[in-house]
C-alpha cells in the first residue's frame, strides 16, 4: 500500500494571484493620484500693457502696552483715525500694513481693520515667519 502517493502537495508557488494582485495595486494608485492633482485650476490670466504702481503702504503698529504707532509716529487712540485720513489722503490705493503684538486684545486690531474698512483702505496684517 502506497498512502504517500494521493497526498502530495505540490511545493510551486503559484504567481497569478500575486501578478492580479500588483495590478489592482497599480491601478489603484494611477487613479488616486491623477484625482488628487486636479484642485489646480488652470487659469489662463490676462497681460496687462503697463507697468504695476507702487502702492503707499503705512504701517499701524499696537503694542502690548495699547500704544498706538504710525509709522513709528506715537498715536492716541482716540486720533487714530483722523491722523490715518490725514496721512494716506495723498495717495492712491494706500495700504495699511497692521503690526500687532503678541498679546493685543483682538478688538484692538479689529477697531484697525474697522477705521480702514470705513475709509476703503486695504489692510494687510503682518506676522512674523516661523
Amino acid at each position: 500500500m502506497d498512502i504517500r502517493g494521493r497526498n502530495k502537495i505540490d511545493p510551486s508557488f503559484n504567481m497569478s494571484s500575486m501578478t492580479d494582485i500588483v495590478f489592482l495595486l497599480l491601478i489603484f494608485f494611477m487613479i488616486t493620484s491623477t484625482l488628487v492633482t486636479t484642485n489646480a485650476l488652470d487659469i489662463l490670466l490676462p497681460k496687462a500693457s503697463g507697468k504695476t504702481e507702487n502702492k503707499k503702504s503705512v504701517a499701524v503698529s499696537i503694542t502690548k502696552k495699547l500704544v498706538y504707532y504710525i509709522d513709528q509716529k506715537k498715536i492716541s487712540e482716540k486720533n487714530l483715525e483722523k491722523q490715518l485720513i490725514a496721512t494716506l489722503s495723498k495717495y492712491k490705493n494706500p495700504t495699511i500694513v497692521l503690526r500687532a503684538e503678541e498679546g493685543v486684545p483682538i478688538e484692538k486690531a479689529v477697531h484697525v481693520m474697522d477705521i480702514a474698512n470705513r475709509n476703503r483702505y486695504k489692510v494687510i496684517l503682518a506676522v512674523r515667519p516661523k
